[in-house]
């Protein structure tokens, strides 16, 4: 058990995706918590990831696994166009979701989901990881110090090499695009700084490039915003980029903290903070992010605890998503029916 005397969540597995193994099952083999199940369009390939990954049983499809009685919580790791539909169907069979980001296509489903969580009265919680890592909250801990001074600009940049053009990450009838798959986090990262900005950010301007052979999926999108205290931010996203790059730079006015790579801190935990007396470089821990994520869920779940993420949060972000598209040319992301 995940800890003394405590039952484990019991996870449903939604899919046989990649990153599961990364995003929940090391997670959950380190804290204890049981992965009782997974579905996938192919029962072949759930039978695989069962054995591969010492899921308990396979059962034979999405709306089996979110109605198994001996399921309470699932997760949602499918292609984005099918978070929306199947987080609304695990919320209306009254599971808690850890949903892959982010939570829906656009705004008006992500809103319904946080209907159906309200309704619920379950647990939901899209699953920016990051957050929980002690890389950011280093990276909060020094606006609250003073260290740094009045922010004054951030700018985050995620981006990867290119995935095959069969990715569903190119496909626009399954919410795919640079932003939904990446951005999402730059601009998650901005919008957490409120506390110390004034306010959430307002965005000024974006301007975006299509996916060639992919009419309407954007193949990269920069957004800039403006703080209500006066700060601005840059959000950058880039799905064909020639190395991989997640960084993120907070400029104050009395210096500045740069985490070079703040979404997936476990490849790399350095702080590099410069200020007026000098520059060092802090080591926060290769602990996966996701293993840190999985305890604040399973706390909360459990206890009550507090979390810095919600619907309201999720529906917050998809807000964004959708006037960033709409400010670059493109359309908000179409909602996948099942």
């Amino acid at each position: 058990m995940s800890d003394k005397g405590r039952e484990p969540l019991r996870i449903g597995v939604l899919g046989a995706a990649r990153i599961t193994e990364r995003s929940l099952i090391v997670p959950a083999r380190a804290t204890g918590h049981r992965l009782v199940a997974v579905a996938a369009r192919d029962r072949a390939r759930a039978e695989a990831f069962a054995a591969g990954h010492g899921v308990e049983r396979v059962v034979g499809s999405y709306a089996e696994l979110v109605a198994d009685p001996e399921i309470d919580v699932v997760y949602n790791p499918l292609a984005n166009g099918l978070h929306g539909p199947w987080n609304l169907a695990a919320l209306t069979a009254g599971k808690h979701v850890l949903s892959e980001k982010p939570s829906a296509s656009n705004a008006e489903e992500a809103a319904e989901v946080r209907a159906a969580a309200a309704k619920a009265g379950t647990v939901f919680m899209e699953a920016f990881h990051y957050l929980f890592h002690p890389v950011t909250r280093r990276l909060h801990e020094l606006l609250d110090s003073g260290e740094l001074g009045e922010p004054r600009h951030v700018e985050a940049m995620v981006a990867i090499a290119a995935p095959p053009d069969t990715d569903p990450r190119w496909s626009l009838p399954l919410a795919g695009g640079a932003l939904m798959d990446l951005g999402c986090y730059s601009l998650h990262a901005l919008r957490m700084l409120a506390p110390w900005t004034g306010g959430a950010p307002r965005l000024a301007a974006a301007r975006g490039g299509e996916r060639a052979g992919a009419p309407g999926v954007d193949e990269w999108l920069d957004a800039d915003l403006e703080f209500p205290g006066g700060a601005t931010g840059s959000a950058r996203c880039h799905m064909a980029y020639e190395t991989m790059d997640m960084s993120i730079r907070i400029v104050g006015s009395r210096g500045e903290a740069w985490a070079p790579n703040f979404v997936l801190p476990q490849m790399d935990d350095r702080v590099v903070v410069r200020t007026p007396e000098g520059e060092r470089t802090e080591h926060l821990g290769t602990r996966s992010s996701y293993t840190c994520q999985l305890e604040a869920f399973a706390a909360r779940v459990r206890d009550g605890a507090p979390l810095p993420l919600d619907a309201d949060d999720a529906v917050a972000t998809m807000e964004l998503i959708d006037a960033c598209y709409r400010q670059a040319g493109f359309e908000a992301r179409p909602r996948t029916r099942i």
